[in-house]
């Protein structure tokens, strides 16, 4: 029997190829300005929703904490990057620090108040909390703008260096760089011990209590975490447009975040990375298509995928290798 080529190789050449193959495709998203020029802004959205919908899975994938007002927490990191701008700190660095300590302080006390209950009740409370900081933005105008949305917002060049120009490229590289970053943190923190026991209160809280793991202390870690990527994806979507929309405290962005975690496939890390491109594209495309009643076609393909591939995108992708294996085996 022939033993692989790569055996023969020493272990740090190995490790070496490892590292690079897991860079590659952060390497070839950065080079599409060079493929395709003028979709600079479009795909900072898309990292953007990609970072959010990162900090969701943390909670809803690995930690089995499922909320529908996690839009809050993103709203807050918004509002507090465009209000320290409208009031001259203008720093992009120094903004968005602030705004993922805002978020996780928000994430803090809500999740002390929230995750001392379970099911339905949470679910409710987590909408509740939403609500109410929507509200509270909502009655502030003199601070947030209310309903015509936070005006005046403006950035200094990123390290002095690098301005947030019309044409996206800053906020294309500076986005990226943060989603990069996030996602390091994130894959390191779910397979390190602590991801591990969040996996364990997921699937079975009442024996994880039973060995000594500090459930609730846990949780709440976890809600503060996620609160804070939250928060850093809402102040990247205020410093790259350089304004805050009510709308990002909604109902409907807390639906639309989970729905795109849901396609893509929760718990799996890589689901944000698939659901959120797959779900503007379909929402662009079927609105394209009708106007009027693009949500119609949106809902069909949704269930669709919840009846036939609970597993997402990923998990269809999964269930397919799977069976190739097998096939091969034959």
């Amino acid at each position: 029997m022939i033993a692989p080529a790569t055996s023969n190789l020493p272990a740090a050449a190995l490790s070496g190829m490892t590292r690079l193959l897991k860079l590659l495709p952060w390497l070839v998203v950065a080079g599409l300005p060079l493929a395709l020029p003028g979709y600079e802004p479009l795909a900072t959205q898309v990292f953007v929703m990609i970072l959010f919908a990162l900090s969701l899975d943390l909670l809803v994938g690995y930690a089995g904490i499922v909320t529908l007002g996690h839009a809050g927490l993103f709203g807050m990191g918004g509002y507090a990057a465009g209000i320290l701008s409208v009031h001259g700190i203008t720093d992009p660095l120094v903004t968005v620090i602030f705004a993922m300590m805002v978020a996780a302080f928000t994430g803090l006390v809500f999740g002390i108040a929230m995750l001392r209950t379970k099911g339905l009740t949470l679910l409710m409370l987590t909408m509740a909390s939403a609500a109410l900081l929507y509200e509270i933005a909502n009655k502030a105008t003199g601070l947030t703008g209310g309903e015509d949305g936070l005006v005046g917002v403006s950035f200094t060049p990123l390290l002095g260096m690098f301005a947030f120009d019309f044409r996206g490229k800053t906020a294309f590289f500076y986005s990226l760089t943060a989603l990069f970053l996030a996602f390091t943190f994130v894959q390191a923190l779910i397979n390190s011990p602590f991801g591990w026991s969040l996996r364990g209160i997921r699937e079975n809280d009442a024996r994880m209590a039973a060995i000594g793991c500090p459930i609730m202390q846990r949780r709440i870690i976890a809600y503060v975490i996620s609160s804070a990527l939250a928060g850093l994806a809402g102040a990247l979507q205020a410093q790259t447009t350089q304004y805050v929309a009510l709308h990002s405290l909604s109902f409907d962005l807390s639906g639309n975040i989970l729905i795109m975690l849901i396609l893509g496939g929760s718990g799996r890390l890589y689901g944000a990375f698939i659901g959120c491109p797959a779900f503007m594209f379909a929402q662009d495309q079927l609105a394209k298509q009708d106007p009027a009643n693009w949500f119609l076609g949106l809902g069909l393909i949704l269930i669709a995928f919840v009846m036939l591939a609970p597993g997402g995108i990923l998990g269809i992708a999964e269930r397919t290798v799977a069976a190739v294996k097998t096939w091969r085996r034959a």
